[in-house]
């Protein structure tokens, strides 16, 4: 027993000086915001990237190019004034992801993941009324990523783990004199550290809304959208929560974050308790068309399609009516009701004629209208460029495909050829995004380009980070190379042989990485 505990003090010994480094560190006047302790950069990134590609298999997974397009702009305005800000520094804005990925779920929470990922709910873009809001949540989730509380959390809890070893073996030395102080040693241990846990957590939770403030004004947003959003966040959760126990939560209070922002919009000068301003029409579509997605209830996508038909529906205020049309169209969409979608669309038109935000998104509405029920004319007359919005170059690239393959004249093979030029430069700019290379491929296809379509598609699992399905498909674009070797000569030949150079390059890259991914686990 002597022994024994002679051991146990030797391993206090060892934690004091592990514990007592934050402190040092303290002491010499470094820095500590931001610090993720143990974990670098890369190790970050890697570990997101494995959660990510677990995520990207989830039927849930959602990539709308409006709904991505609008979190985008607004998180891209964030992500500029973090840099601006010094919230950003070099090194991570050029090793991390920074992409946003959508969840079908009618939840309202948007989440941090390691290496610069960000996940966000249909349900919250269906429960905000402005894009301020949305600002809120994105700006306080960016910052848990911009401040690394994730790895910064996950060493302190490898710091702790030997302050709970140590309670355990303690524990079993009492356990030889009195079983009930045993029990109380090593319970009190864990309460110690859960405790710890709790409070480091809400602590980065009010770095996360201070740093977050900070970097949604400096954007151009408005502050007060955090009060309202918590507003929100504090009635949805008013039936599940008596706001008892503060010092048991990972979140600090909804009222004490709500006052400790009103304090901040104080000191701007701006009311403190702003009214609730009508949302944007741009932003009602947006909503609305996150609302129908999220939804598959019978009932109330069946009170959706009546209510747009109702006699009273025009006396409604314009922001009403733009919702519940954008709910009718895609829910009358779903059912396959095409005739009503049309008319719907038409009608969306007539209200948002003087609003060109709105309007915009009203003529990507009419494009997914005309390509669900096989009029690509809608689509056509949509800006179809590298340059431009994402949602455009999709849907026109579509129209121009679906008019190819309804009647393959000259010019509709002309202009799917310049779709495609426009696609593979959009890929070449943002090679991540798999559903590009998805409708490449479907290009590639239609035009008879066999290998660059097999290329194509192991492209979308390398963008899921699915390394051995996209190594399988590169192999079958090198089966077909050889099988069809004899038709590789000539001036046509001589592209494919080019594509041929690429898929054999591409196939090695991917092998090392499925190397590399498998010595990681």
């Amino acid at each position: 027993m002597r022994r024994l505990f002679s051991k146990v003090l030797s391993l206090l010994c060892c934690l004091g000086l592990l514990l007592g480094q934050p402190a040092t560190l303290m002491a010499a006047g470094l820095p500590t915001l931001g610090d993720a302790g143990e974990m670098s950069l890369a190790a970050e990134r890697r570990l997101g990237d494995q959660i990510v590609r677990e995520l990207y298999r989830d039927s849930d997974y959602l990539d709308d190019p409006v709904l991505m397009d609008y979190v985008e702009g607004t998180w891209k305005r964030l992500l500029d004034a973090a840099r601006r800000r010094g919230e950003l520094p070099e090194d991570m804005d050029q090793r991390f992801a920074w992409e946003v990925l959508l969840g079908r779920d009618r939840e309202v929470n948007a989440f941090a993941l390691p290496g610069g990922y960000m996940g966000v709910y249909l349900g919250l873009l269906s429960l905000v009324t402005s894009r301020d809001e949305l600002a809120s949540v994105l700006g306080h989730e960016t910052s848990h990523i911009t401040q690394r509380h994730i790895s910064r959390s996950m060493a302190k809890e490898s710091r702790e783990m030997p302050l709970m070893m140590a309670a355990m073996i303690l524990g079993l030395i009492a356990a030889s004199r009195s079983p009930d102080v045993a029990g109380a040693v090593i319970m009190g241990g864990q309460a110690g550290m859960i405790q710890s846990q709790l409070n480091y957590s809400r602590d980065m939770e009010r770095e996360a809304d201070r740093v977050g403030y900070g970097v949604m004004t400096d954007a151009g947003f408005d502050g007060r959208g955090f009060v309202t959003m918590f507003d929100k966040l504090q009635v949805a959760s008013r039936h599940n929560d008596s706001g008892g126990f503060p010092y048991l939560r990972s979140h600090p209070l909804t009222t004490e974050r709500i006052a400790d922002m009103q304090s901040r919009q104080e000191l701007r000068g701006q009311p403190p308790m702003p009214a609730v301003e009508p949302a944007t029409l741009e932003h009602a579509i947006v909503s609305a068309r996150a609302r129908a997605m999220a939804t598959r209830a019978p009932d109330q996508q069946r009170e959706w399609l009546r209510d747009p038909q109702r006699s009273d529906f025009k006396e409604e205020r314009l922001v009403r009516q733009v919702t519940g049309l954008t709910t009718g169209i895609l829910t009358a969409l779903s059912m396959r009701e095409f005739v009503l979608a049309k008319a719907w669309t038409e009608r969306l038109g007539v209200l948002v004629a003087n609003d060109p935000p709105a309007l915009r998104l009203q003529a990507l509405l009419a494009a997914e209208v005309g390509l669900a029920s096989d009029d690509p004319r809608p689509a056509l007359g949509l800006p179809c460029s590298a340059q431009g919005p994402r949602p455009e170059l999709f849907y026109a690239t579509q129209g121009r495909l679906m008019a190819f393959q309804q009647t393959p004249s000259p010019q509709a093979r002309a202009d799917l050829s310049a779709a495609e030029g426009e696609l593979r430069t959009w890929v070449t700019l943002h090679p991540r995004d798999a559903s590009a290379w998805s409708l490449l491929g479907r290009v590639n296809q239609a035009e008879g380009y066999t290998l660059r379509a097999l290329r194509d598609e192991a492209e979308v699992q390398v963008a899921h980070f699915d390394y051995q399905g996209a190594l399988d498909r590169f192999r079958a674009a090198q089966n077909w190379g050889r099988q069809n070797a004899e038709s590789l000569d000539g001036s046509a030949g001589s592209s494919q042989q080019v594509d041929a150079s690429i898929v054999d390059t591409r196939a090695r890259e991917v092998a090392l990485l499925l190397k590399e991914q498998a010595a990681e686990r």
